[in-house]
């Protein structure tokens, strides 16, 4: 094999992209590598813009006792275990309401029976209506409408009494 004819091979072998080649014949052993195999990584970092400065103001903040918040926390603690919480079935984005034009499935105060839809949950482009295992009212709705949730996600809070 000439110089020439090995100068074309390299050429031949750079052009088709492969990273390596190994040429055996019977006086001659040729491994020919490209740099095609290097990985080449480039970061770009943007400039932090300046700031202008912002007037500071006093922030005023009343002050709370631990006895203030250890009453508060456990009243609405004591509120909320009386009430049974509907949960989310399954993962999805929640809407209240059967379609943008018609109104709520259920509101805070409205009374529910047992097998009421109370909202639907979009998943995988199929709507599927949550429907209320307990009869009661309506006290507290958790999530907004076309908000996405998660399962087991608490949705609403009923007072079966």
């Amino acid at each position: 094999m000439e110089l020439k004819e090995i100068q074309n091979l390299i050429k031949f072998v750079a052009k088709s992209g492969a990273s390596e080649v190994k040429l055996e014949m019977e006086d001659i052993k040729i491994t020919i590598k490209t740099g095609s195999s290097k990985t080449e990584t480039t970061f770009y970092q943007q400039a932090a813009m300046p700031q202008m400065p912002v007037a500071q103001q006093p922030i005023i903040q009343p002050v709370v006792t631990n006895e203030e918040v250890q009453a508060t926390s456990e009243s609405e603690a004591s509120d909320d275990s009386k009430y049974i919480v509907i949960k989310s079935p399954i993962i999805g984005t929640l809407y209240r309401k059967p379609s943008p034009d018609k109104p709520l499935f259920v509101k805070v105060g409205d009374t529910v029976e047992v097998g009421d839809t109370v909202c639907i949950i979009e998943a995988m482009k199929l709507f599927n209506e949550v429907e209320s295992e307990v009869a009661g009212k309506i006290v507290k709705i958790l999530i907004e409408d076309s908000s996405p949730v998660e399962f087991d996600q608490p949705l609403f809070l009923v007072d079966p009494s």
